[in-house]
């Protein structure tokens, strides 16, 4: 097969056996996921489970201490080849981690940079785009995110959920074959959420590959191809929607599920209440 095909065919994202401890202790357990082209993949699970580590480790903010992860059916950032351990030079590094786009809990925008400035930012420096270019595709970017009107806005001046929507375009203005979003409404006011998860159901109907860590459980269930229900840094349980959040197999996923309906449910009647 030639690398052309590779690249084309197959899986987008493979992670084989992934170790990953700090200091003592263990934050991933051998944790084995495949994300093909087009998929959407949400993680749900309860704090500490090793979540937001795993998409670090998929984009090498984090290095594993075992396993191997592939992009494209090829090993990379550090693998065991014909038994030497390899170290991806960081040349290469790089350009993978510029097709990989990452949402983040907080949004990280450049505070001396309004949303224009922050989206060409990259395009510019890492792309090599000249400034027109990267201006006239951060304009796009900008208005698929329905903000286009905040382009000279400061962060500052715009909303948490403003704010997060900028951080996608920004990503999106890699024109990345994979996005990472890590609990990326849940530093917003309830009331923001909705624009940020537009944004993301768009992209998931575009068919933007997209591993999602999230506790919007109506999202997971609605737009995910697949749902993995993560706990102890271990994957406990991968299905498609309708079967985990029905029928799960495990009664770790389903006393997870239970907790989290429960609390959304005294959530909703709170809400309900104040409303009157």
């Amino acid at each position: 097969m030639s690398d052309t095909t590779a690249a084309t065919d197959g899986p987008l994202i493979e992670l084989h056996n992934i170790w990953k401890s700090f200091g003592r202790t263990e934050v991933l357990t051998a944790v084995s996921l495949t994300v093909q082209r087009g998929e959407v993949v949400c993680i749900i699970g309860p704090s500490g489970a090793g979540k937001s580590t795993l998409l670090r480790c998929i984009n090498h903010l984090e290095t594993i201490d075992q396993g191997t992860i592939k992009f494209e059916g090829k090993p990379v950032y550090r693998y065991e080849q014909h038994g030497r351990t390899i170290v991806d030079p960081e040349k290469r590094v790089e350009k993978i981690r510029s097709q990989i786009g990452m949402v983040f809990q907080s949004f990280n925008l450049f505070p001396h940079l309004t949303a224009l400035g922050n989206v060409v930012e990259a395009p510019i420096h890492v792309l090599g785009q000249s400034p027109e270019q990267a201006k006239r595709h951060a304009m796009e970017v900008l208005r698929k995110v329905g903000l286009e009107h905040k382009a000279r806005s400061y962060p500052h001046q715009l909303s948490g959920g403003q704010q997060q929507r900028v951080a996608i375009a920004r990503a999106l203005a890699m024109n990345p074959k994979l996005m990472l979003f890590d609990e990326a409404t849940s530093a917003l006011d309830p009331e923001l959420v909705g624009d940020v998860l537009r944004v993301m159901r768009q992209l998931a109907a575009e068919g933007m590959t997209m591993v999602v860590v999230t506790h919007e459980m109506d999202f997971a269930r609605e737009v995910a191809d697949r749902v993995v229900f993560m706990a102890d840094g271990a994957v406990v349980e991968e299905a498609k929607p309708a079967d985990l959040f029905t029928s799960p197999r495990s009664p770790r996923t389903r006393q997870f599920l239970q907790s989290v309906l429960t609390r959304n449910g005294r959530a909703e009647e709170e809400a309900e209440v104040e409303a009157a």
